[in-house]
């Protein structure tokens, strides 16, 4: 009975601290094109050395492309157009001279989700020094709301077929328009079409002992990819050629050390190529050390669309890999 009394007071209580700050703003969703950036600066800091220094960072060459293309793109605008529906941009970097010198980023300032980089200082060389400071930090924010974003975006259809947990006891949100193209003992690929081209998904094991050494692993993970190619990728028949997918011998892939699925793992960038004929790509590739069931797990991504942008179909088959999750049991052989 006690409990059933001291109710109202707990009601009012709540609502008071919850009115205590005044009502509570909503945020609508926030809006923008994948790997979009929305640049608000004045015209002269646009045009000149911390413009320079923005696209230096936020504008980089993205790493194994055919060709170049920045890892985001930016759309500048100065701050008086800054209003209305813009300001509810996902990302943006914010510069201005101020008498404060600082470097802050602020989340869901006008809507969710956001992330607003803040660069103010007094001159163009505190600017500078400030985009510095806080350009990779920022980078890696924007990329991983991005990569949120685009994961969101696959759960509204996603492939049943099963077959990734069948033969491999993992899971992967892959969209529905990928269908499986090939599948065998140790080998599933998935492809869907594009304009143009086609984007594609592999998946395979390696034994535990697949890399033995620092020193030869991009030499090891070369040799993979190459088997692996000649054994289920085979390129356009040519008369008295043997054709298949390989490592662009004249391009060293870049390998990263990465965490996925939570396990660790490597991350592997680079150009494709088809052996004895003229077709070539980027490539990402994810070997997972696999410790619990004595393999290496790996799924790569890969894109034919001569002519065309690569980077955000690169990017979308980055979202879909690192939604890899191991299932508890060990896989039935």
């Amino acid at each position: 009975m006690k409990f059933f009394k001291a109710l109202p007071l707990l009601l009012f209580a709540v609502l008071m601290s919850c009115n205590r700050g005044g009502k509570q703003k909503y945020l609508p969703s926030s809006i923008g094109a994948i790997n979009q950036i929305t640049v608000v600066m004045d015209n002269e800091l646009w045009k000149g050395e911390v413009g320079d220094k923005v696209r230096e960072h936020f504008a980089a060459p993205a790493i194994g492309l055919t060709w170049n293309e920045s890892i985001f793109t930016l759309n500048h605008v100065p701050p008086k157009v800054f209003t209305g529906a813009i300001q509810n941009s996902r990302a943006i970097v914010y510069v201005e001279k101020d008498s404060v010198n600082k470097a802050d980023v602020s989340k869901d300032v006008y809507a969710t989700p956001q992330n607003i980089v803040i660069i103010k200082g007094e001159t163009d060389k505190e600017l500078i020094e400030n985009i510095d400071a806080k350009a990779e930090q920022s980078i890696a924010t924007f990329k991983k709301v991005e990569l949120e974003e685009t994961q969101k975006r696959l759960l509204k259809s996603l492939n049943k077929e099963g077959v990734l947990e069948e033969k491999f006891n993992i899971s992967m949100n892959v969209p529905s328009i990928y269908k499986v193209g090939a599948q065998e003992d140790n080998f599933v690929w998935m492809d869907r079409e594009i304009q143009k081209g086609h984007m594609n998904i592999i998946a395979y094991e390696m034994p535990a002992g697949s890399f033995p050494a620092d020193s030869t692993l991009v030499r090891d993970i070369v040799r993979m990819r190459d088997s692996i190619g000649k054994l289920h990728v085979p390129g356009p028949d040519v008369p008295n050629k043997i054709t298949y997918m390989r490592t662009e011998p004249a391009f060293s892939p870049s390998v990263f050390a990465i965490e996925i699925g939570g396990m660790k793992g490597i991350e592997v960038r680079g150009i494709w190529d088809i052996k004895n004929y003229p077709m070539a790509g980027p490539f990402l590739t994810y070997i997972i050390n696999d410790k619990e069931n004595d393999r290496y797990m790996v799924v790569e991504g890969f894109t034919f669309a001569p002519a065309t942008n690569k980077r955000d179909d690169m990017f979308r088959l980055e979202a879909i890999m690192k939604t890899i999750r191991f299932k508890k049991q060990s896989k039935e052989n």
